[in-house]
């Protein structure tokens, strides 16, 4: 049997997260059942955070600012808002995905991490990984920044959830959380860092660079 190709989406405006939550859970059951392909969803939220499931309590800094979500993935708190770029993966991971093996979770994480970094450096920005802290970093005068966040679920080996990118977000919007539990670090951007890309362009890098790691 040929494996199908995964689908790729690009929603269009701002999508609520419940509606995103419902959306996956469709997916990922269909895709189980073979009754649909693997998909990637680039979506963009309206602001909100949402707490993984090792989210604590006293991280989120400002319980009124924005609503808050339950999302059910791993990880800490985290914020989602418009010039954020979204990625939701559904893949079946019983088998194997270009450089991620079949039922690797470890791998597929570190694949997730690997697509961010082919598609920032697409830009001139140096993104790099730190041990025991999941997400993409950068470096700038001497100082850590947080680019990009991971938080994915895996239920009966199909992911969903994914990761995030930030484009070009309010990043003061982050101030309402110690997002990922991290506090003596930072959050950067694109934008931050100086390249004024669009959302288009961003989204057009994760595809050419989405083969490169799962095939």
């Amino acid at each position: 049997m040929v494996e199908s190709p995964a689908t790729w989406r690009t929603e269009p405006g701002l999508t609520g997260y419940d509606a995103a939550l419902e959306v996956m859970r469709a997916r990922i059951a269909a895709i189980r059942a073979g009754a649909a392909e693997e998909l990637i969803w680039l979506v963009e939220h309206p602001p909100l955070y949402t707490a993984g499931t090792s989210a604590r309590p006293e991280d989120l800094q400002d319980a009124g600012r924005f609503p808050t979500f339950a999302a059910g993935r791993g990880g800490q708190w985290t914020y989602h808002g418009p010039g954020q770029r979204v990625v939701y993966a559904m893949l079946d991971l019983e088998r194997a995905h270009g450089q991620v093996p079949a039922r690797d979770i470890r791998a597929y994480v570190a694949g997730l991490e690997r697509w961010m970094i082919a598609t920032l450096a697409e830009f001139g920005i140096t993104g790099e990984t730190r041990a025991g802290r999941v997400g993409i970093w950068v470096e700038r005068g001497g100082a850590e920044a947080k680019i990009g966040a991971i938080g994915v679920r895996v239920s009966r080996w199909v992911t969903w959830h994914g990761l995030s990118l930030n484009v070009n977000p309010e990043l003061g919007h982050f101030a309402g959380i110690i997002p990922c539990g991290i506090r003596e670090h930072g959050v950067t951007s694109l934008a931050a860092l100086g390249v004024s890309a669009t959302m288009d362009e961003v989204d057009a890098a994760l595809a050419r660079h989405f083969a490169e790691v799962f095939g």
